[in-house]
Order: C-alpha cells, then structure tokens, then sequence
C-alpha cells in the first residue's frame, strides 16, 4: 500500500533543497509550508509554490508549537509529510570553539529535530499517517576534523531517526533519514567548471525524497545516501 499525502511542512526552508522540496511537493499537488527564521528570503519562493510562511526558531518549543498551530489551518489541516531540514553549522579548532556557539549549533541540528519531530507525531498518531524526513549529512556517519560542533548534531539527528523509525512506522508513520553526502549545488554555491557532477543537483534529491514518500509500505526505508557518483565514501 502506497500512503497519500496531501499537506507538506518544511523546516529549516531555504534557498537548494528546501526550494527544490516545495516546488517539487506543489507539482505534486501537495499544500506547501515554510518554516525559516528568516521568511523575508522565501517570499519569492513562497509566491511561486503557493506556501504558507511563519517564523520559527526550531530550537524553541513555544515556537515550535505555534508554528504547528498556524500551519494546520493555513494548509487545511496538520502537515502530514514534515521534513526537518535546519541545521547549526559551526567549524572550528576545538580549542578554540566558544561553548555557547556549540551549544546552539546542537541544539537547531539536534534538539530542534526533536521537537518538530514530537509536533508532527503528536498529530500523525491518531489516525497512523505520515511521513518524518530528517535531513542528515556527510557529520551524520563520519566526524570530519574541525567539525566536532556538526558532528556532534547530526550524529544525535541520526540517533533520533532510527529511534522513531523503530517506533512509529509500526504505527503507520514513515520515518525516514538522508544522508547527503556532498555539497547542494545553489545559485550561491554554482559548481565548478573544472569539477562537473560534483556537486549534488537539490532537484534531484528532491526526487529521491518523493521516491522516499512514494514507497509501499511493505518495503519502506529508513535511511537512505545521497552522494555525486565521484564522490568519495
């Protein structure tokens, strides 16, 4: 059986794959929201895919739970995909890494998945249909030097995948994590000429994704990766 889905909420909404996301959840005939601590930067995509907006600090219950409140009438009724997409990006020597920096860099790419994570459950549970996509990255299954702050979020994001993974799809939610290992091609990050395919095209992640959504459930994923095929691994 191949789940329908029909309200998409996406946290962490920005310029890559969050836009590839949402023009690709609306071609699919999906009711689109954003989530962004910045909304002013989605206006043109929010135009363009019909998406409802609302700020948030994904790091911020209070936040979180308004947010969730704002969209379920915005979109015609509680989100029914929910991609957590946010992370705290913070590189440095570990010397000289400032606690509290590290502090928040976990708490969006952590801490902020659980709680939009707990939101969306709580509102799948009673009728046992959904879908929860956590954004990982390459910090997700390897620490790289100088990035112990990242590592440290994605490897906890990863945890929590598998542990509501494990969890809810008995229960009829999918829940599923992607390691994009690689860089997102962006208008900001354009590949470079001497290097092509090197970087991750956000359409076709965005593919992958749906392909993801549209699994029967007699063979669902939990976690899949995503990386250009001259990627090394």
């Amino acid at each position: 059986m191949i789940a329908t889905y029909r309200r998409a909420l996406i946290v962490g909404a920005g310029e890559g794959l969050s836009a590839s996301l949402a023009r690709r959840f609306a071609r699919e005939g999906l009711r689109v929201g954003f989530a962004s601590r910045n909304v002013g930067k989605l206006e043109g995509l929010a135009a363009e895919t019909g998406a409802a907006v609302h700020s948030c600090d994904a790091a911020d219950p209070a936040e979180v739970e308004a947010l969730f409140a704002r969209m379920e009438p915005a979109l015609g009724g509680p989100p029914d995909v929910v991609v957590y997409n946010a992370s705290g990006r913070l590189r440095g020597p570990i010397a000289d890494l400032d606690p509290d920096a590290v502090r928040q860099s976990v708490m969006v790419s952590a801490f902020g998945g659980f709680l939009v994570a707990q939101a969306a459950a709580r509102r799948m549970l009673p009728g046992r249909h959904g879908a929860i996509l956590l954004t990982g990255a390459s910090a997700s299954v390897k620490g790289h030097a100088e990035s112990s702050a990242f590592a440290m979020g994605k490897f906890a994001l990863r945890g929590l995948s598998q542990s509501l993974a494990r969890e809810l799809q008995p229960k009829g939610i999918h829940v599923a994590h992607f390691v994009i290992d690689g860089g997102i091609r962006s208008v900001s990050r354009p590949e470079p000429a001497e290097a092509p395919d090197s970087l991750l095209d956000p359409d076709a992640i965005a593919s992958a994704y749906w392909d993801v959504l549209r699994q029967d459930r007699s063979a669902w994923t939990s976690e899949i990766a995503l990386r250009p095929w001259v990627e090394r691994f």
